[in-house]
């Protein structure tokens, strides 16, 4: 954690990772097994960026133990059979609320770039547009939720909005002080690597890619399953 960075920023990167998590048991057939494990991933990352342990650069990187771990379980989790039983659980009419979490998220990715620990292309006023897919996702969700658009029209903000999540996701990591960095050389991202940060890339962001994967792939059922 930077020694410069203020309390409440930290308590709002807690507090939203504290709702995501609680939306997501909602939406995800209130698995508390899942719940427990997330849980449990976020402490054990959460205390190794408290340390410096993500701030060693050399490869290979350890900032891969982030998401790399996360890619593999969400491949896992998007097989036909864990696929199929996550689906039969899903709230779609709540899914899409859980991406309003985007909007603190992008405030406070504009205060970690005013304290000099983000390069201005991941802020709203750079190149990250992803504050409009939280902007977007409690009226999306409200239509939704009412019967107002169609599964079709859900689908298509789905992939808009995580086709905005992994623009910024790979600018970020090109933007970070590791052998691969493309960008913002003079002001890179370091807070990834630090408290309270590294929640980003650890599993909010992952929470995030995968609800609209799976929303996306059960909607596409709905549709086919109604011609």
């Amino acid at each position: 954690m930077s020694e410069h960075l203020p309390l409440w920023i930290s308590v709002v990167f807690v507090l939203v990772l504290i709702f995501e998590l609680g939306w997501f048991y909602k939406v995800h057939g209130r698995n508390w097994k899942i719940i427990l494990f997330l849980s449990v991933w976020t402490v054990l990352h959460s205390a190794l960026a408290y340390v410096g342990f993500y701030e060693d650069t050399s490869m290979p990187p350890r900032f891969a133990l982030m998401f790399v771990p996360f890619i593999l379980i969400t491949i896992y989790a998007m097989l036909p059979r864990q696929l199929d039983a996550a689906i039969a659980v899903r709230d779609l009419k709540l899914s899409a609320f859980l991406h309003t979490i985007r909007i603190p998220i992008e405030l406070m990715l504009f205060q970690l770039f005013v304290h000099g620990l983000i390069p201005e292309l991941m802020t709203f006023e750079g190149r990250n547009f992803d504050i409009l897919a939280g902007i977007t996702a409690p009226i999306v969700g409200a239509l939704y939720y009412y019967d107002k658009i169609s599964d079709q029209a859900l689908r298509l903000w789905n992939c808009i909005a995580l086709g905005l999540v992994l623009f910024i996701l790979i600018n970020a990591l090109l933007s970070a002080e590791l052998p691969f960095q493309q960008f913002a050389f003079d002001q890179p991202n370091k807070a990834v690597m630090q408290f309270p940060a590294v929640l980003l890339p650890a599993i909010i962001v992952p929470l995030v890619i995968y609800n609209h994967l799976v929303d996306i792939v059960a909607l596409t059922r709905r549709i086919r399953s109604k011609k």
